[in-house]
């Protein structure tokens, strides 16, 4: 046996999912198999496990149809779970729920359930806000370590993390200090908690915080969680690390989705319906079709000279193509570094003069490789460009360095332009770069030939 559990399958072939065997598996993997099924067996098992199971599996984010779910079972059944669930990870669910089984939810749930998730849901989505839980640990600041030891654990079962203890001043509820467990477990029990706080002021965030600000601030000072305070330093909430990390994945994958030329999905990609695919393609495909359009009319506009060297026309893709490919690498590396901060908007022309040489570099590379194809093929006798291929090669070689630098200047300047113009960076994806980059390597390319190749072939 290779010691893996093989779910039943009934008369017609289907996986059997059977409760009292999913009980025993980690949560983790109970998420997986439901996530493969359909949503009326899911909805079927769920229902039959354990309460405090069930709150388990609706508790991860990786579970694909949380609000479904919760939306097909009884009502009371599907208020008692989410009430068992974590503050932030309900709020998530009633985001994604619809009227009118929303509003009902809600009435159902227990007055402080209820306040805490409308608290949350009042956050704009992809900020601090809408990331904390309100489920923390916080003592007085007079409190010894011993008190605090006892009070974490009475109220660890009702907590996202006790990894971080928040301090705060007895009168007015504001954050004093950041104590770690770590240094918590270590101290004097009979001294004061705030022997354990470290010299320093915590790092605290605003409710308004981008999340991707927030998910640098942990990578910047290696953070578990970070306090959300209000004006008046109250601590509201807290984002825990597996919050930014869900919100890293979701953001590098709408990143991803933008940069090869599309609309982000809401969905996983297996879930999104056929309707909403086309419409979040379409318009992109479209824009880049008008755009390409523009490809054509450059093309007509050299058609002279293109009846006079019909050579020209062979190395119009190779042309083209590199000019999309060095535009595509620069933005790339743009969109990211923009991302994880490390060149911000006053850095543009730094960037600039450091693409400027690049390109030229890059372009003369490929100018050199397509100058040695043009001569090792008449040579060798493979291809005759006619007694002025030597001039052919160097309007090849010339027009590349000339694509090359500037597909690596637009496509390192323009997530910087969409930036100053408030979009996402991410939307000066590759497809768009490479279109613009195809018109402005036509024109580059004749200007080069009419300049080496006038009185000859043209």
């Amino acid at each position: 046996m290779d010691g893996i559990h093989r779910s039943p399958k009934d008369d017609h072939g289907a996986t059997v999912l059977s409760p009292a065997l999913l009980n025993e598996e980690h949560v983790a993997d109970i998420v997986e198999r439901l996530n493969a099924v359909s949503l009326r067996t899911a909805v079927d098992v769920l229902s039959r496990l354990p309460d405090e199971r069930a709150v388990e599996v609706l508790d991860q984010p990786e579970l694909d149809a949380a609000a479904e779910l919760v939306a097909a079972l009884p009502a009371d059944r599907a208020a008692h779970l989410l009430a068992g669930m974590s503050a932030d990870r309900t709020a998530e669910v009633f985001r994604d729920l619809e009227e009118p089984v929303r509003s009902q939810l809600m009435q159902r749930l227990d007055l402080v359930t209820k306040s805490e998730v409308q608290q949350l849901l009042a956050y704009p989505p992809r900020t601090a806000g809408a990331l904390m839980t309100t489920e923390f640990v916080s003592v007085p600041a007079g409190w010894t370590v011993a008190q605090t030891l006892d009070h974490i654990r009475h109220v660890e079962r009702t907590r996202e993390t006790v990894y971080a203890i928040y301090v705060l001043d007895p009168a007015t509820s504001a954050l004093v200090q950041t104590v770690t467990l770590r240094r918590l477990i270590t101290g004097e029990p009979d001294a004061s908690i705030l022997t354990a706080a470290p010299p320093r002021k915590p790092v605290t965030v605003s409710g308004l915080m981008d999340q991707e600000e927030v998910a640098r601030l942990f990578t910047k000072y290696d953070l578990l969680a970070v306090p959300v305070v209000d004006a008046a330093d109250r601590v509201l909430g807290i984002v825990t690390v597996d919050d930014v990390i869900d919100a890293i994945v979701e953001e590098g994958t709408e990143d991803v989705q933008k940069l090869g030329g599309m609309e982000a999905l809401d969905e996983p990609y297996m879930q999104i319906g056929f309707l909403d695919m086309i419409r979040k393609r379409a318009g992109w495909l479209c824009a880049l079709f008008i755009s390409e359009m523009l490809t054509a009319s450059a093309m007509q506009h050299f058609a002279d000279e293109l009846e006079k060297a019909i050579v020209l026309t062979l190395f119009i893709p190779l042309i083209m193509s590199s000019g999309g490919n060095s535009g595509s690498q620069a933005t790339s590396l743009l969109i990211r570094a923009i991302a994880l901060r490390e060149v911000r908007l006053r850095d543009w022309w730094r960037v600039a003069l450091r693409e400027l040489p690049t390109g030229i570099m890059l372009g003369s590379i490929l100018g050199a490789l397509g100058v040695a194809r043009i001569a090792a093929w008449q040579l060798i006798g493979i291809y005759d460009y006619g007694p002025h291929w030597m001039l052919i090669a160097a309007t090849v070689g010339v027009g590349l360095i000339g694509i090359v630098t500037f597909g690596s200047l637009s496509g390192s300047m323009l997530p910087f332009l969409l930036k100053r113009l408030g979009f996402d960076p991410a939307s000066a994806s590759a497809p768009f770069v490479a279109t613009l980059v195809d018109v402005t390597g036509l024109v580059i390319y004749f200007s080069v030939a009419l300049i080496f190749l006038r009185g000859t072939l043209l």
